[in-house]
């Protein structure tokens, strides 16, 4: 196990891709691991795990979900942010419908979390909360542009919850992963106006053309790096949003 004392975990948006491969990487180093999501977990486990069905846009069923475990778990020590939806689609075509569920899906939902346990966190004086953001929240891409903002927005949530919750031994950092192929992902990448609609070799292209490692990392790979982040050998490390990405935008 990564440190000394049982801690108490809580992963939103854990039924599926990064958040159930993070939510496993947790359960079997030992944690206590509660997971957040509209959907059941895809998979079953017999121990250190607790699942509660939430809408994560929804404020007030943040809110009295958020009491309701701390009361019942005591103490949180961590809080990993993987809630987003991806979509392409040109500026033309982008209304307020689009807008509102783009960004109440991968920014308001955090904000109502954030607004939860950042007390819980204070009140010990200790706690780590990594956000789950994009490589599209370093650069944009065409067709791309609410995603993006909201993954820059994410990205700047990270550095400024960083300075303003250092002072309470708070660590807040980001990973940035490039295309995963979980299957959000892949349903939505298909489709008109994403970079591999109507192309079979997308992926393959986009390796030979972009990772300067002939790959993509992989849903294990972002588990790993969040383990290490929220564990005392990342106790330096703060404000941070890390590309996961085989070396497609080096910074």
């Amino acid at each position: 196990m990564y440190d000394d004392l049982k801690k108490k975990v809580v992963i939103a948006g854990a039924s599926k891709g990064i958040g159930l491969a993070i939510a496993e990487k947790y359960i079997f180093e030992g944690y206590e691991t509660i997971l957040l999501s509209r959907t059941a977990p895809k998979k079953k486990f017999k121990k250190n795990f607790y699942w509660y069905q939430i809408d994560l846009t929804k404020e007030k069923q943040v809110d009295n979900l958020a009491k309701k475990i701390i009361v019942k778990h005591k103490k949180i020590d961590i809080l990993i942010n993987n809630i987003g939806q991806s979509m392409w689609k040109p500026v033309t075509e982008i209304n307020k419908k689009f807008l509102d569920q783009m960004f109440h899906t991968n920014l308001y939902s955090i904000f109502f979390l954030l607004k939860n346990f950042v007390p819980h966190f204070k009140r010990f004086k200790n706690g780590n909360i990594i956000n789950i953001s994009s490589i599209a929240g370093k650069r944009g891409t065409k067709y791309n542009s609410v995603y993006c903002a909201t993954k820059f927005g994410l990205n700047g949530i990270t550095q400024s919850l960083c300075k303003e919750l250092g002072e309470f031994n708070i660590r807040v950092n980001g990973i940035c992963p490039v295309l995963i192929k979980t299957p959000g992902l892949m349903n939505v990448i298909s489709k008109r106006y994403s970079p591999a609609y109507k192309n079979k070799n997308f992926f393959k292209d986009f390796i030979r053309n972009n990772s300067s490692l002939n790959a993509l990392p992989s849903e294990k790979d972002v588990a790993d790096l969040v383990l290490f982040l929220s564990s005392e050998k990342s106790s330096s490390i703060t404000g941070q949003s890390i590309n996961l990405d085989c070396g497609v935008l080096p910074q």
